[in-house]
């Protein structure tokens, strides 16, 4: 597979901007990123299943599978390196069914969220495992907006710029993961 060459794209990210971008392909993150884990994901989709409103925007956003460590005296952040995608596949098709645009994580995903990512013209972006104090100095800004009581994996709304990622399932469904 050929790779393409690096670009920069904007977060929130609009569906036309998700269509365009292609597998392999590497990107440089700038905008509104949110950061969610497991319990946050579960709690998400309860409030989906209420009809309640949801405590952040969902439509075109990309949510970071993180869990930041406390940031260092000077930082705004800790470490936040990637966690594994496959624990939030229970809930990931029923965001992507309210908007969620894009998800950046690491490993494999279920063939129902490659298929969801196919129907909503979604992305899923993989990110660098183990770099977690690297990436945490593409933050700029960051803040507990829910779940406050989840600690670390509370959703964080985190301002990036230049975060690096690549492609690994596009919107058509062409996944770099298999083989």
């Amino acid at each position: 597979m050929e790779m393409s060459k690096e670009q920069k794209i904007q977060a929130p990210l609009s569906e036309a901007q998700a269509k365009k971008l292609r597998v392999g392909d590497k990107v440089l993150i700038s905008g509104t990123l949110y950061t969610a884990r497991d319990e946050a994901h579960r709690r998400l989709v309860q409030a989906i299943g209420r009809g309640s409103k949801l405590p952040i925007p969902i439509k075109d956003q990309i949510i970071y599978y993180t869990g930041p460590t406390p940031a260092p005296p000077g930082r705004v952040i800790g470490s936040c390196g990637p966690t594994t995608s496959l624990r939030m596949d229970s809930f990931t098709p029923k965001l992507l069914k309210n908007g969620l645009r894009g998800m950046i994580g690491k490993g494999h995903r279920s063939s129902q969220v490659i298929q969801a990512i196919k129907d909503f013209s979604a992305v899923y972006f993989i990110a660098v495992g183990g770099a977690g104090a690297l990436l945490s100095k593409c933050v700029r800004e960051a803040k507990v907006v829910a779940y406050r009581d989840l600690g670390p994996e509370a959703i964080y709304q985190v301002m990036v710029v230049d975060f690096p990622a690549w492609v690994a399932i596009d919107s058509k469904g062409k996944n770099i993961l298999r083989q």
